[in-house]
């Protein structure tokens, strides 16, 4: 089986982990919690791209996300939990000099 980086996890894994609270920290930070207790801030500004998020490039505007199992806006515009769950574990990966969780 191939060994996939700390912190990553599969996109076809079967485990769904929903995100359950998240408040905007300013301009496209954000802190999450999941569901598993996973927590911690992420910068979403380099994923900001393309037609359907380009309204959430206003820093006023992405701050007005809701939670619905993950952060969604009024546009239609939404980040798939296991993105933002894998990009959270990996930042905090980073944070805790790679040591993990």
């Amino acid at each position: 089986m191939k060994k996939l980086p700390e912190g990553s996890i599969l996109w076809n894994d079967p485990m769904f982990i929903d995100v359950v609270e998240a408040r905007p920290l300013g301009g496209h930070r954000v802190w999450l919690r999941f569901e598993d207790g996973l927590e911690g801030e992420l910068d979403l500004e380099p994923e900001i791209y393309g037609e359907i998020f380009e309204p959430l490039k206003d820093p006023d505007y992405f701050a007005q996300f809701l939670v619905e199992h993950t952060l969604t806006w009024s546009n239609g515009a939404d980040f798939a939990p296991e993105f933002l769950y894998e990009r959270l574990s990996a930042a905090n990966a980073r944070r805790q000099g790679g040591t993990g969780q």
